[in-house]
């Protein structure tokens, strides 16, 4: 079994098995902490189902200073079925709490989003079907199947701490 055969196992059918559900935790604490790179962060959104607050690590995408969130899973994943049911509210954790709005990018504009991404991102890379290198042309017939965010923050410019970058 190759490295990327483990990670698509990992989340079989679109969901996070036992032991990816484990990694989630560990990652998120990792990430909620400060102490990894500044572009792991963990994704709090409120449970549409559950009303609990729900935790994701996530990779933050940067593309012409533009924070963005992308769903290495696609369309029909919790976090996005969640974040669309709060009306886009939601908290980045990566050593401080960070109130956000996250407004869905239409798919016209993914493109160069999801190249930096995958970039960023190795563990996404198993998921989505193109090469982290391949030209734009590449991206643009997969943008459709994957969900991106532009993170807003909720508080003024000036207030927050300057990440990602």
């Amino acid at each position: 079994m190759t490295k990327g055969d483990f990670k698509r196992w990992l989340y079989r059918g679109q969901r996070p098995n036992w032991i990816a559900r484990i990694l989630n935790r560990a990652w998120a604490a990792v990430a909620s902490s400060g102490v990894a790179s500044n572009y792991l962060v963990t994704l709090e959104v409120t449970g549409r189902k559950s009303g609990r607050t729900l935790s994701q690590p996530m990779v933050i995408a940067v593309v012409d200073g533009q924070r963005y969130l992308v769903s290495m899973l696609g369309d029909n994943v919790q976090w996005v079925h969640n974040v669309r049911a709060a009306g886009g509210r939601a908290v980045i954790r990566s050593g401080g709490r960070e109130e956000i709005q996250l407004e869905e990018v239409p798919v016209d504009q993914r493109v160069p989003i999801l190249r930096a991404y995958l970039q960023r991102a190795p563990g996404a890379r198993p998921h989505v079907p193109v090469n982290k290198d391949a030209a734009l042309a590449e991206f643009q017939k997969v943008a459709a199947a994957f969900p991106v965010f532009r993170i807003a923050s909720n508080k003024p410019a000036r207030a927050r701490r300057q990440r990602c970058s």
